[in-house]
């Protein structure tokens, strides 16, 4: 009934990076409300960007590569060092979920790690940050990857640090942001070589959870009813208890196909693409949840790893996050470390959107409109918390 989309094609909401890409394709299982309006081809303000570093820069930065000895992927990044010669401790940065560079370039131009990279550099931390398995430089297959793939690429780029005579072995931190705060927590519970980790924006909470919370918000930005925001969440609560319970691949396929076809008259048509036809409706849905990073996502609970991390934590979220809530989510990673870790920091930032930028709607739609790509004062409260514990 369905023809078999590459896992390549299925999208990733989680973190906007849809749209970079701008597919016109709406998938209701993974709340794919976030891409109307978000075409940052037609953004007009995309080349301001006043934060992001221009050459020549007060440090060193070197283009470097590595591999991932389990694959055999050769992963390219930029290594910054606040001087060429001397020793400094060093962080690694993790970006969020979909294929994305080393700068976790987005919509509308956005460099967010560049402009974090750049901060910490000049206040004397080295940085490290590499292209996905699979984009950029790196070679790799992205779309067969789940978090867990994506720690070990992680791991390799520790592993590196860890060659570089400029480098303080043990002073070696992970920043990730959204999913890859789900990665930083899964290295640093099984790796003594980390020795600090920062969570921005990072689920604390199952995936399937974090969806369902992000489905309800962003569709009411959207202006649809109570009862068509509450019917997206049924069905998406549905396909994803079907993942989660269903091991087979070929029946767990068989009932989100069944699914998304009764779905397709009912739901709401705001969320749909124009002049789709039922059986690409219904393919598309299928692909949407069935690739191994979804799979991996919906079923797996982050204070799995969370509860066996020792080291120093410190975890942001903006209190205007529609994607990884703060309220839900920074109470769940405070209580799995509770009375577990005595080195633990939680923030709420007021005003703070997904990729910590000073938003006015707080929209996934606005993320390209804005000049601003990370606060200053979140900047500042990262790296102030970094050389306190590095001193």
């Amino acid at each position: 009934m369905y023809k078999d989309f590459s896992s390549q094609e299925a999208l990733y909401l989680f973190d906007m990076q849809t749209i970079k890409t701008a597919l016109p394709v709406v998938l209701i299982f993974l709340a794919a409300i976030f891409l109307v309006s978000c075409n940052p081809q037609e953004n007009t303000s995309q080349s301001k960007r006043p934060q992001e570093p221009q050459k020549p820069y007060p440090y060193y930065s070197e283009d470097v590569a590595f591999t991932n000895s389990k694959t055999g992927d050769v992963l390219a990044g930029t290594l910054t060092l606040p001087q060429k010669t001397g020793v400094f401790p060093a962080i690694v940065l993790i970006t969020g979920s979909g294929p994305l560079n080393r700068d976790e370039e987005v919509g509308g131009g956005h460099k967010p790690f560049l402009v974090l990279a750049d901060h910490l550099t000049r206040r004397g931390i080295a940085v490290l940050r590499f292209d996905d398995r699979g984009v950029g430089k790196s070679t790799g297959d992205f779309a067969k990857a789940s978090s867990m793939d994506f720690a070990d690429d992680v791991e390799s780029a520790v592993e590196y640090l860890k060659t570089r005579k400029e480098i303080e072995t043990d002073k070696i931190g992970l920043i990730g942001h959204s999913e890859g705060g789900t990665i930083a927590a899964i290295v640093a519970s099984r790796s003594k070589d980390i020795d600090f980790i920062t969570l921005l924006a990072a689920p604390g909470i199952r995936g399937d959870s974090v969806m369902l919370i992000q489905i309800g918000l962003v569709a009411k930005t959207m202006g649809l009813s109570d009862p068509e925001i509450a019917y997206a969440k049924d069905i998406s609560r549905k396909a994803y208890q079907i993942v989660q319970n269903t091991e087979d691949a070929a029946e767990r396929n068989t009932k989100l196909a069944t699914l998304a076809e009764n779905a397709f008259q009912d739901f709401p048509k705001k969320l749909m693409p124009p002049n789709i036809s039922k059986d690409e409706f219904v393919s598309q849905q299928v692909a949407s949840v069935t690739t191994p990073w979804w799979v991996f996502f919906l079923k797996y609970d982050p204070v799995l790893s969370m509860a066996k991390v020792t080291c120093p934590i410190l975890a942001l979220n903006g209190d205007r996050d529609v994607q990884v809530t703060s309220r839900e989510n920074l109470a769940a990673i405070a209580r799995s470390l509770r009375n577990l870790n005595d080195k633990v920091t939680t923030k709420e930032m007021p005003g703070l959107n997904h990729f910590f930028q000073e938003c006015k709607e707080c929209t996934p739609q606005e993320y390209a409109k804005l000049e601003q790509t990370f606060s200053p004062n979140a900047l500042g409260e990262i790296s102030t918390w970094i050389l306190e514990i590095t001193r």
